[in-house]
């Protein structure tokens, strides 16, 4: 049973910074793509950051120089760390494998305020 769980998520200035958390479980995590999406209320959920198995990243324009996506394989947990952070970032925060199926982590709001 795959489990994606999202944590590190809050509220922060604008300027600051976060590091997001993704634990997951049920799968061969070192051989899969693993994505952070976001969404905010009333529109679709934008990819925010990739990382393949072999640690290729790609990013959203909007957050390219700012964020970063890492995986620490022996953890199973890929991270997105978001350095100045505008109220624009203000989303909730998934993150997502697809191993047969989608699968999506719970989400983590960050809050940006300025």
């Amino acid at each position: 049973q795959v489990q994606l769980v999202e944590s590190g998520g809050g509220l922060v200035q604008a300027g600051g910074s976060l590091r997001l958390s993704c634990a997951a479980s049920g799968y061969i995590f070192s051989i899969a793509t693993m994505d952070w999406y976001r969404q905010t209320p009333g529109k679709q959920r934008e990819l925010v950051a990739r990382i393949t198995r072999g640690g290729t990243t790609n990013y959203v324009d909007s957050v390219k120089g700012r964020f970063t996506i890492s995986r620490d394989n022996a953890k199973n947990t890929v991270y997105l760390e978001m350095n100045s952070l505008k109220p624009e970032d203000t989303a909730v925060y998934y993150c997502h494998v697809f191993t047969w199926n989608d699968y999506w982590g719970q989400g983590t709001q960050v809050t940006v305020s300025s």
